[in-house]
């Protein structure tokens, strides 16, 4: 680990070690990556070329995110975000992060899965000293692969990944891959707990999580992937939260082409509808969209498909609350869990300031009955960019048909 004044005054010419990670980008050539790696609801983190290295600047900071209408969260990230921007670079690539802190703490970066010299591996105390506030220092390093990686600290890390501090680490393969992709997306996979009515998730909960989200959004503020029908569709998926997330795709079935270990060769790949992704790892996942529609993409944890709950509700279900009268002493009082949660969603109940309802978002045929992690798959056979299409229209003779009480 270097500090920015010895990188500036030449002492970072001893970062790059051995002559095995010493390849420079200049002999690597162009990239074999085609379609763009797109993170919903993120961005990209841009690069210069500097020194014969692709030099990339991270700002650990606060950050304010809206996970949906209506609800603010204070939480840590990085360049303003969490997650933190995608990096992308080439196998091959000689890669320069110059990290600045401006958060109350020390913080480091660790590569998650990225195979690079010790010095640089960001274990604070372990592998350097960590990166005081105001401080900026410069990790520099040779990728020796290809795949899904991440970044997060390995500094009070149990705070700092709950507040929001972790990002995407795209390595793309030299040599083109075979048979290429037309759309690329990446979703991280969050949980958090936020009191109702406040705005600051906190890092001592353990299991009992109440906010679940894809690229730190909660459903209905989730973007929708959008896709040309019969185009082939990568999904690159990240976890670093407390939980395994099974995450279910309606509609296709998918092929798993990567784990955080790298490519899967092809005879060993399986078809799936659901690809479990544990924590502290990626799964990466393609398939052709050759099935028109909205389709839901969610995590199949029921409780995961949900915004803030209070579970230590009382089970009402098959309860007639009717007769209780509890409104004569509690005026505006709404009984409700008798008969399911369904009906949440449709109620337009006072909430805490700054709380998202449990389940909400209109669709085509009423209240879609979910949150949290679930967003939509958009097949249209004219699409053209990345904009919203708006909701499908079912050929005639294709929805469900409605039947007669008997």
């Amino acid at each position: 680990m270097i500090t920015r004044r010895q990188f500036f005054t030449g002492a970072a010419a001893l970062a790059g070690g051995s002559a095995f990670f010493n390849r420079f980008a200049e002999a690597a050539g162009p990239p074999a990556q085609t379609a763009p790696v797109v993170t919903p609801d993120g961005s990209t983190l841009p690069w210069t070329m500097k020194d014969g290295a692709k030099e990339f600047h991270l700002t650990a900071e606060p950050v304010k995110r809206e996970f949906a209408p209506g609800m603010i969260v204070n939480c840590w990230g990085y360049n303003g975000q969490t997650p933190g921007p995608t990096i992308e670079a080439v196998e091959g690539d000689r890669v320069r992060f110059l990290v600045t802190n401006k958060l109350p703490e020390a913080t480091t970066v660790h590569w998650h899965g990225v195979l690079l010299e010790n010095g640089m591996d960001g274990v604070a105390g372990l592998t350097q000293k960590a990166i005081q506030p105001g401080e900026t220092m410069a990790y520099e390093f040779t990728l020796r692969q290809h795949g899904t990686q991440m970044y997060h600290p390995h500094g009070d890390e149990m705070v700092q990944m709950a507040l929001g501090m972790m990002g995407f680490f795209i390595i793309h393969p030299r040599q083109a891959e075979e048979p290429p992709v037309d759309r690329d997306f990446a979703l991280f996979l969050a949980e958090w707990f936020v009191e109702p009515g406040t705005g600051t998730p906190n890092p001592n909960v353990m299991t009992d999580f109440n906010l679940f989200t894809f690229n730190s959004r909660a459903y209905p503020g989730t973007s929708s992937l959008v896709v040309k029908l019969n185009q082939r569709v990568r999904l690159r998926i990240a976890n670093l939260s407390m939980d395994s997330h099974p995450i279910h795709l309606h509609g296709h079935r998918f092929w798993v082409t990567q784990t955080d270990g790298g490519q899967i060769p092809p005879s060993a790949r399986w078809p799936e509808v659901t690809v479990n992704v544990p924590p502290g790892s990626t799964r990466t996942v393609e398939f052709i969209a050759d099935n028109p529609g909205d389709w839901a993409l969610h995590c199949h944890k029921s409780h995961h498909t949900m915004n803030a709950m209070n579970h230590n509700l009382p089970n009402m279900l098959g309860v007639d609350q009717k007769g209780a009268r509890i409104d004569a002493l509690l005026p505006g009082y709404m009984a409700m869990g008798s008969a399911g949660m369904g009906e949440m969603a449709e109620m337009n109940m006072g909430l805490p300031k700054n709380t998202l309802p449990m389940m909400s978002g209109a669709g085509p045929f009423g209240s879609v009955e979910m949150g949290g992690m679930f967003t939509i798959l958009k097949v249209r056979a004219d699409i053209t960019g990345y904009e919203d299409p708006g909701w499908y229209r079912q050929p005639k003779g294709t929805g469900v048909i409605s039947l007669p009480a008997s």
